[in-house]
Formats: C-alpha cells, sequence, structure tokens
C-alpha cells in the first residue's frame, strides 16, 4: 500500500528525520508514530486527572475546621445581598 505526503513541509520533515537517522522513510515515519503514539497512550485519562485532584484537594482539606453546610447556610446562599 503507498503512503503519499502530500504536504511539502511535512515531507522535509520526514527527510530530514530519516537522513539524520540513516533509515528510509517508511522507517522514519513508523519511527515516529510509534514514539507519538506510545507518548499519547502513557498521557493520564481525563478520569485519572479528576480522580488525582479531588484526592490532592481531599488532603489539603481541614474538616475539623470547617463549618456545617446545614439548611440555615444553603439557604443563605440564594439569598438577595
Amino acid at each position: 500500500m503507498a503512503f503519499h505526503i502530500k504536504n511539502p513541509q511535512t515531507e522535509a520533515l520526514a527527510r530530514k528525520v530519516a537522513g539524520l537517522k540513516g533509515v528510509g522513510l517508511t522507517e522514519a515515519v513508523h519511527t515516529a508514530l510509534a514514539h507519538e503514539l506510545e507518548r499519547e497512550q502513557a498521557k493520564p485519562s481525563l478520569v485519572e486527572v479528576g480522580v488525582e485532584f479531588c484526592r490532592q484537594l481531599r488532603a489539603k482539606g481541614r474538616p475539623d475546621r470547617g463549618q456545617p453546610a446545614d439548611k440555615a447556610f444553603r439557604d443563605s446562599l440564594y439569598e438577595d445581598g
């Protein structure tokens, strides 16, 4: 199956990498894409980022110093000035 690089800048980058590594264009593109895929897959998911954020937030919390969130407090949040 043929693969054509239609963007001249992309082709130049592929040729430069291939030349620096002393490999063919196909191998240079394959290696670059494999590395990029590996890098992307190593990133944490949005769920993992959210869970870690919640853990850090909870660790910073001071429940012993907090005020109770009773009905009066919640009602006060919706009062007009």
